[in-house]
């Protein structure tokens, strides 16, 4: 039960998030917060990350359902007794949920972290792309650990 809430808190900041950016900026305005590190820039992406796929929604849909009737099927299945697994595929879905809507009602997604890492100007993201990567991150932390878990949970 646990997990939905927290798929229903994270995908309600991504929106409301989104919605401050799409209501209150113009499209490419770059408002800085640490200079030279970090901007609120409001910009659309009707892609993929790093933009790739651009204007493909009909895939995006399909692939979009198919991970989420996934995600909410393996989360019944096997994430009930392993919090990190829960933990995992929530964020995963929260930030397919989150920029799915987008898609959906927009028609593009509203990107406006945007990040300046050692001169790199890294592709600018929102509140669901985190989501979907610190998601994968622990995924990827689970599978690594997978047996040690399943052995803690049996003692």
């Amino acid at each position: 039960m646990w997990n939905y809430i927290v798929i229903i808190i994270i995908v309600a900041i991504d929106q409301l998030t989104k919605w401050i950016v799409d209501k209150q900026m113009v499209l490419y305005e770059r408002i800085p917060v640490i200079e030279n590190f970090f901007y609120i820039t409001s910009h659309r992406n009707k892609g993929a990350a790093w933009g790739i796929l651009q204007g493909q929604m009909w895939f995006f849909y399909i692939v979009t359902v198919a991970v989420i009737i996934f995600v909410l099927y393996y989360m019944q299945k096997h994430a009930r007794d392993h919090v990190l697994l829960g933990i995992s595929l929530s964020l995963i879905l929260a930030g397919a949920v989150g920029n799915f809507i987008d898609r959906v009602f927009r028609q593009e997604v509203v990107d406006f972290f945007d990040f300046i890492l050692f001169g790199y100007d890294y592709p600018i993201f929102n509140v669901a792309d985190s989501s979907l990567v610190v998601g994968v991150i622990l995924m990827l932390i689970y599978t690594l650990f997978e047996e040690r878990f399943k052995g803690e949970a049996k003692e």
